[in-house]
Order: C-alpha cells, then structure tokens, then sequence
C-alpha cells in the first residue's frame, strides 16, 4: 500500500534522452519536414540540454515538435503511438519496485499530454506531474509552455509538495531518479533511490507488462534515435522508387512471374505447405463421384490472417493464380492498384453472404475474417460468416517481418500502406498453407456451427504462427487508435451505388 512518486526519462525508462518521443511527435502528429528540421537542430538541443540548462533543451524540443499542431493530434499520438515505444524502453529494475507499490505517480519535464495516455492506461499511475503546453484558443498548440514553466529541479519538488501536501506524515513513501535535478522532489519522500546503468541492462519481457500490448499505430518501426532518422532519411531516396518499381511491376507482370520479380526486387517470402491445385483444372470431372460441396463450387475459400492489405495478393502471388478478395475496407488508391479483384463488402450480413457465394462459385476467394489487421502476436475474433459458404476451407497462416516502416494504419491515409511495406529494405513475407478443414468440421458438410469453424480455424492459425487468440474486434482497435469504430458512414446515395455495384461486379 506505499506511494511511489518516480521520474520518466532514465528512471522509469532506460534512455534519459526523450528525443525519440519528440521525433515521433513531430513525425506522426506533423510531417516529416518537422522531423528534420527537429534531427537538423537535435546538435543544438543536445549542448543545451547538458551544458546549459536541461530546462532550455526541454523547451526547445518542445517549441519545435509541437508548436502550431492541434492538440487532439498530439494526444492522438500519445494514444496510439508512443505507449509502444515507452514499453520497449522501460528499466527492469525501477518498474518492478513502481508496480509493486500500489499507488504510483509521476513527476517529468515531459508535456504531460505526451505520456500521460501511456503512464495512466499500460502502468496504472493515479496522477502525472508533467510540464503543460500553452494552448490556443482554437485548440492549437503554442509551442511555448504555461507557468511555472518546464518541471526541473525546484519546480518538480513545488508539483509533488502541491499534489502532497507539506505535511510529514502525507510524505510520498518512495522516490525514484536520475539525476541531480531529481534531488529536490526526492528530498520530500521517505526513502529515495538512484536509478544508474539503464544502457546495460534488457528491456522489460513482454510477457511482463500489466497490461498486454495489443494495438498501436505509426508508421516508424524502430525508435527514432537520431541515428536511426539519418538512416531512413539516407534511406528514403532509394526506398521510395524501389517501393514504386516493386508495385508497378507486381501489376505489370503476370500472376506466374510476380513472386520471382518481387523475389529479385528484394522481398523475402517464405512458403510451407501444400497449395490446392487449381480447381478449374482438376474438380471438371469430379463431379459424378462426389456429393461434397467442393463438387458443385468452383473455388477454394483461402481464411487468412490478417497483416497488410496486401495478404490476399501475396496467397495470389504463391499461387500462380488470380483469386478475388473481399475486404469491408480499402482505400480507392489500393482498389485501384490492386492487380486482382476485390470486392467491398456492405456490412449487410444476407447481402455479402450472397456475394461472397457467387465469388466462390467462379473461383478462388480470399478471406480475412478479423475485419482489420494486427500488428502485435495477437488474433483478432474471427466474422463467421465466411464457415456457412464452403466446406472447402484452407486457412493460411500469414506474417511478416519488416525493419523501418509499417505498411498499416489506423489514423493515416491507407493508400499509402503498399507503399510504406514496399519500402523497407527487405520486406519479408511468410505465408503458410495448412491443411485443408475436414469436412466433418465444415458446417455444409459437418453439421458444425459458424461459430464452432471460425474459432477453430481462429485457433488453428495462432497454433500455428505462435500467436494468441483474443474476442477483440475492430471496433476494440479503432477505439482505442483513433477514438472511433473504424466505419465510414456513407450516405444513402452512395450506399445504393456501393450495392449497385457489388451487384454488377457479382
């Protein structure tokens, strides 16, 4: 039941610099010219920060990130991108003794709208002490702070005394820092304790965390040191025409070749498993021996999970074959560009279950039932919708791996996902082919529920790639990535278009 009152940067965390956390501010809630002008002046920043004043240093990354963004997107990114970057980085040592204590606080020369979503939501702190940023009267940020200014030394011990009281007996019981700065708020606490050497040491585990990391959003992948930016911007020039040949020619090419020309451009994909043979070519005379419905469909119902948007063109690209893909979203750019058919679902259940039929009557067809894609070892619930059209079932285990840029995202333009995947150096795709569902697990065929084959197959894909299965659904991630369920009202007129032509592509 004792009360810890710690520091952030170099305490809680290993890194005593929040340059990263910054740059991601400046990246994702900005542009990238924000980004470098932010790495251009980060010299600057560092004389400031350990030679003169850290207030100075503070103020300065401050002003820079985020003067003239709206504040709702600065605490869109401490949402949904920062509490990534915050777990990978948190000390071993210091966040064992904060959790163990049951009421947790934090005292940080960081704005407090930056890492108050992540220290509130991922470590269960009651309250953060944390510099604020003057705002205007449009919702817009200064760039400047509010009094008393940015929370170092004496003004760190003022917070906690105000949030404390000066009372002896309501004294915070522990104190955590790193630095001589720290000394004053430590000074009010009833044991106090340096936090050294957080380079040499690993990461928190995990499996570790108080509370899993499911979602998060960004298109950065590792933490923007100012090393790393210096490497994507050196980078960026070659990845950018690469990332334009690798798509052009994926559309160019025929379905036979694709897979060998983006092989030699560069991208890993790794196959296991037995593709289905072409049904067209083997299911013609079948017919008369079979009652299954494999006999009377003409195509394979491919179940995926869900990475990239690009999943059902690389099942296509394994197998030799165009397939169709249904998708309840996609942007017009990536509908356009796409070199195999997709067709929109309406979110009406009778209505795509009569699309999806009549796709699966012309061919293959690709499915990701969990609506939405995940990042993390994690499977979204699977729609079971798709285990009522076919009992000739093949789930495919999909993953990737990639090193600099995300090619997904929730709050940023979709068009722009192939692009950003295709733009890592060697983007590595894995797709798996597990056997195909025995009939008796099949509900045409099996007498199973909907709901009984998709949480098989569901289960049967975690096994598979290592993952763990979750009832979490797209609407969980939307919320909780950009406040919203992820839909996109349309209106009547468009709606009846959209069915019009569904309709017309059927």
């Amino acid at each position: 039941m004792q009360t810890v009152v710690a520091d952030l940067d170099g305490t809680l965390l290993r890194s005593s610099s929040s340059f990263p956390y910054f740059m991601l501010i400046a990246f994702e809630a900005g542009s990238p010219l924000r980004a470098l002008l932010l790495l251009l002046i980060s010299p600057l920043v560092y004389i400031l920060y350990y030679f003169i004043s850290e207030a100075a240093g503070i103020s300065l990354l401050i002003f820079v990130s985020c003067a003239g963004l709206k504040v709702s997107a600065i605490e869109s990114v401490a949402r949904a991108v920062l509490p990534k970057f915050y777990l990978e980085d948190m000390h071993p040592v210091s966040y064992k003794l904060f959790t163990a204590c049951a009421h947790r606080y934090v005292v940080t020369a960081n704005p407090r709208i930056m890492v108050e979503p992540f220290l509130k939501e991922y470590l269960g702190v009651d309250a953060v002490m944390g510099t604020e940023i003057q705002v205007s009267k449009s919702g817009y940020a200064t760039g400047f702070v509010t009094a008393p200014g940015v929370l170092v030394g004496a003004h760190k011990e003022h917070a906690v005394k105000k949030n404390f009281g000066t009372r002896a007996d309501d004294a915070p019981d522990v104190a955590l820092g790193d630095r001589p700065t720290d000394y004053p708020f430590m000074r009010l606490c009833k044991e106090a304790y340096m936090v050294v050497g957080g380079k040499d040491v690993e990461a928190v585990p995990k499996e570790e965390y108080l509370k899993p990391l499911i979602f998060h959003d960004g298109r950065l992948v590792c933490r923007p040191t100012p090393l790393m930016c210096m490497a994507v911007i050196l980078w960026t020039p070659i990845g950018l025409p690469l990332a334009i040949l690798r798509v052009s020619l994926g559309i160019l090419f025929h379905s036979r070749w694709k897979l060998s020309v983006l092989r030699f451009l560069g991208v890993v994909v790794h196959v296991k498993g037995t593709p289905p043979p072409c049904p067209r070519a083997t299911g013609s005379d079948t017919s008369t021996t079979t009652s299954s419905s494999s006999s009377r469909r003409g195509g394979v119902l491919f179940v995926c999970s869900h990475r990239t948007l690009l999943d059902p063109l690389f099942v296509s690209f394994v197998l030799r074959r165009p397939v169709t893909a249904v998708t309840y979203s996609i942007s017009r750019v990536s509908e356009w560009l796409s070199p195999i058919k997709t067709v929109r679902l309406t979110r009406n259940r009778s209505f795509d279950a009569k699309t999806m039929s009549s796709l699966l009557n012309e061919g293959d067809l690709v499915v990701c039932p969990e609506g939405t894609t995940c990042r993390e070892p994690f499977l979204l619930r699977f729609s079971a919708l798709f285990a009522e059209l076919a009992d000739q079932i093949v789930p495919v285990a999909m993953n990737i791996k990639i090193t600099m840029f995300h090619g997904t995202t929730a709050r940023g333009w979709k068009g722009l996902d192939p692009f950003f995947f295709f733009m890592n150096p060697r983007p590595t795709y894995e797709v798996s082919f597990l056997d195909q569902l025995p009939l008796e697990l099949t509900c045409l065929s099996g007498a199973k529920t909907s709901h009984q084959v998709a949480n098989y197959i569901q289960e049967t894909l975690a096994n598979s790639l290592g993952f763990q299965c979750t009832n979490l659904t797209r609407k969980d991630k939307y919320m909780v990535l950009a406040g919203n369920d992820g839909v996109v009202q349309q209106q009547p007129d468009q709606r009846s278009k959209l069915l019009q032509h569904s309709c017309s592509n059927t």
